[in-house]
């Protein structure tokens, strides 16, 4: 118990946070959608979170390595408490703007970006401490992450349905701040990693020496390409595709929450699965498998204005096969990183997975405007099978598995 205390501290504090992200990424959309009726200004809203996220993740690789992950999450996670707690009380009183509106999401993804970059790298040494294979711990992370977006989903709908959008967002900053605590009491036994020799105290050197690190390994840089472009398709489908053809068909946040766990419940099985066998597993087999039933299906049953039985059940299986992803990724990036570099390496390799999608919910709202809705589906899930084929075209993705030491 003692060694698997800081897992289950982790896990717990994913498992908040998580949730309650996943309450904003509904609430904040369709919050903005009701208010304007502008799927363009929707997608604005998701990328001035999704920009500031991604560049202070990237940035606060450097920091973790020397303020330590522990601390950088426990801040951040602090902060949030306040920045999320002033939307729904900004919209109690009536001064809930959109211009104030895309200043809070701003701030929120200047501060969750370093977050999650810290819980991430703190699984390698949780493993170690643990003394359980990598896999192991991704795959049951994973999990619990699928978890936690199938709770926040399935709440989120209900409580926006009842409370509305801007007052949900207080379950969202109470969250944060239970996740802070969890990680303040219960992640212990944590080691500083010296600085690698010859290593300066410069921060742009530090920042330097983890790009030059990530570009210079080939599986890497090819995972980075190709899963930056399908997260752009898939923000393009969350923060707008998705909201616009629920709110099209007559119906409310309450099936947008239900589609969203239908996909996220489902993942929970892969996940679980990947973490049973993830160590025996064939990685770029079950990659591509997994990215080709996840992807293009999804967007093809809302193309054609399938029945919603067919759609929940694409979305199960596209969320069954997803499950199996983030273990096998996770594993991989970690096995290819040395142990003082894990910080901005990891933060800058999530950040750079993450470049695109600030522009996903305009790229979603420019391609319904052009195209209607169902062009604009058609379209992005072509691109996203397009770049789900890489691995079988690309050689530099048979690195996936060799074992590095």
């Amino acid at each position: 118990m003692r060694r698997g205390g800081p897992f289950l501290a982790l896990a717990a504090a994913e498992t908040l946070s998580l949730s309650g992200t996943r309450l904003s990424t509904i609430a904040i959309p369709w919050l903005v959608l009701s208010a304007t009726g502008s799927p363009v200004l929707t997608g604005l809203t998701a990328m001035m979170e999704m920009l500031p996220y991604v560049v202070a993740k990237a940035l606060g690789g450097p920091l973790i390595d020397r303020v330590g992950a522990k601390r950088i999450a426990v801040i951040c996670d602090t902060a949030s408490v306040v920045v999320v707690g002033l939307v729904p009380l900004l919209d109690l009183f009536g001064l809930l703007t959109v211009p104030v509106l895309l200043l809070l999401v701003f701030a929120m993804g200047v501060l969750r970006g370093p977050s999650d970059a810290a819980k991430q790298a703190m699984v390698p040494d949780i493993a170690a401490l643990a003394d359980v294979p990598l896999e192991r711990v991704t795959g049951v992370a994973s999990a619990i992450e699928r978890l936690a977006s199938t709770v926040g989903a399935a709440g989120a709908g209900a409580l926006i349905g009842l409370i509305g959008p801007g007052q949900a967002l207080v379950v969202n900053a109470v969250t944060f701040a239970a996740a802070a605590l969890v990680v303040s009491l219960g992640i212990t036994g944590l080691r500083r990693v010296p600085r690698l020799p010859g290593e300066t105290a410069s921060y742009l050197d530090d920042l330097r020496e983890g790009w030059r690190f990530l570009s210079g390994d080939a599986v890497l840089v090819s995972i980075v390409a190709m899963v930056a472009i399908t997260n752009l398709l898939d923000q393009a489908y969350h923060a707008v595709l998705l909201p616009v053809w629920t709110r099209n068909a007559g119906h409310g946040p309450e099936l947008l929450g239900a589609m969203f766990a239908a996909f996220t419940g489902a993942s929970i099985a892969g996940a679980a699965i990947a973490a049973g066998i993830g160590e025996r597993m064939p990685r770029l087999i079950v990659y591509t498998v997994a990215f080709l039933l996840t992807g293009f299906p999804r967007f093809l049953v809302l193309a054609v204005d399938a029945p919603l039985g067919s759609v929940f059940a694409t979305l199960a299986i596209a969320g069954f096969a997803s499950g199996f992803l983030n273990p096998i990724l996770s594993a991989v990036i970690f096995e290819r990183i040395p142990k003082p570099l894990t910080g901005r390496v990891t933060a800058m390799n999530a950040a750079l997975c993450f470049a695109l999608i600030p522009f996903g919910g305009l790229v979603g709202g420019a391609l319904i405007s052009t195209t209607g809705l169902a062009g604009a589906l058609f379209l992005t899930g072509l691109a996203y099978l397009a770049a789900t084929l890489a691995p079988l075209a690309l050689r530099s993705f048979r690195g996936f598995d060799k074992a590095v030491a």
